[in-house]
């Protein structure tokens, strides 16, 4: 019989489409963590690939980024819970440097600010959106961040004691504004950002840059949030 022990941290990767990508992902999960893979209606077989290469593999049927991420925080059993996207941008093997101040009790929720390895990585168009969405969430919260990423980290308990209720592209930002709202302590941290792998479904295009800004500013107009003590992502 093996035995196994609980992940010490579990890594919420929504996957669309992905299979291209996933042997470069999953090969970098740290040691001892947990990829929980959420396939979100794939028809290129990512699931399967998934499954394969080791990851944790949950469905969700509802289209949407947030519904997947929340799919992969309510499966998710580690104390500590990271968020990385799936197609190759971001390196989950940087993710220890991102869960640390969590995991060492110094931070609450850490986001890594992404920092483009070329011109091409990250599209002007969206680029722009996140400048924008990031000033406005300064002038919301009095918090100095420069990026929405979607690499970050926090305590599973935490995080659903947010409440939580978007279920597409303003799950992060939702994310981040009850959590400042709850007077938890935010913390950003610089992370490299290469050309994704594969068609990117939102911010590759205009279209898609619209619908995320859209999401987006309806959170933003969401009264605060007084359902969650301060300190409960500690």
């Amino acid at each position: 019989m093996i035995e196994t022990s609980p992940p010490r941290v579990d890594i919420v990767l929504p996957c669309l489409d992905e299979a291209e990508a996933l042997p470069w992902v999953l090969a970098r999960i740290p040691s001892g963590w947990r990829a929980i893979v959420v396939d979100n209606g794939s028809t290129d077989g990512s699931a399967d690939m998934a499954l394969g290469l080791g990851a944790y593999v949950v469905h969700e049927p509802r289209r949407g980024f947030g519904a997947a991420c929340h799919a992969g925080l309510s499966a998710a059993t580690a104390d500590v819970v990271c968020f990385c996207d799936c197609d190759a941008s971001l390196d989950p093997s940087l993710l220890p440097a991102v869960a640390g101040p969590v995991l060492d009790g110094s931070a609450d929720l850490v986001l890594g600010r992404r920092r483009p390895t070329t011109p091409g990585a990250w599209p002007p168009h969206a680029r722009l959106a996140n400048l924008q969405l990031a000033r406005l969430v300064r002038r919301r919260t009095g918090l100095r961040l420069h990026d929405l990423g979607p690499m970050r980290a926090a305590r599973r308990t935490g995080l659903l004691s947010l409440g939580l209720t978007d279920r597409r592209s303003g799950y992060p930002l939702q994310m981040l504004l009850r959590a400042a709202d709850a007077g938890w302590r935010v913390r950003e941290t610089d992370v490299p950002y290469h050309p994704r792998t594969g068609r990117s479904k939102v911010t590759g295009t205009w279209r898609g840059t619209w619908q995320a800004v859209r999401d987006m500013r309806a959170v933003l107009d969401e009264r605060p949030a007084l359902t969650t003590a301060p300190g409960a992502g500690r």
